[in-house]
């Protein structure tokens, strides 16, 4: 007879909507901190001179301050399992184009997910 230990992990999540970002813009951002401790992702975020890794930034901090407040987790043994970027919806508008002509502008949004693990495999 087996016997094993089974540890539950806790997941913890924050999610951003309508972020005024083409999703294909923050996605370069997002594969980076995925699988680094959290502390971390953040300090390197900080380091990163554009708008979306400021969003993502703020959206981490929120995991963090959910996983500390809401189920007494501590910062330093958390990693970031997920960081997912979904499209949001789109605002379509029109400039002035050439000849009289209406020209499309398609301006994107993005939802942002970050979930956070403690670190424990199942």
């Amino acid at each position: 007879m087996k016997i094993g230990i089974i540890t539950i992990t806790m997941e913890v999540q924050a999610l951003t909507r309508y972020a005024r970002m083409s999703p294909k813009k923050m996605r370069d951002i997002s594969r980076i901190i995925q699988g680094r401790k959290a502390v971390e992702a953040v300090d390197y975020l900080a380091l990163i001179p554009r708008k979306s890794a400021k969003l993502i930034a703020k959206t981490l901090k929120s995991a963090i301050a959910n996983a500390e407040n809401n189920n007494n987790l501590s910062a330093d043994s958390l990693i970031v399992k997920l960081a997912l970027i979904e499209m949001g919806p789109v605002l379509k508008r029109f400039k002035a184009g050439a000849r009289g002509t209406a020209m499309p502008r398609r301006k994107k949004m993005s939802h942002i997910r970050i979930v956070l693990s403690d670190g424990q495999s199942n």
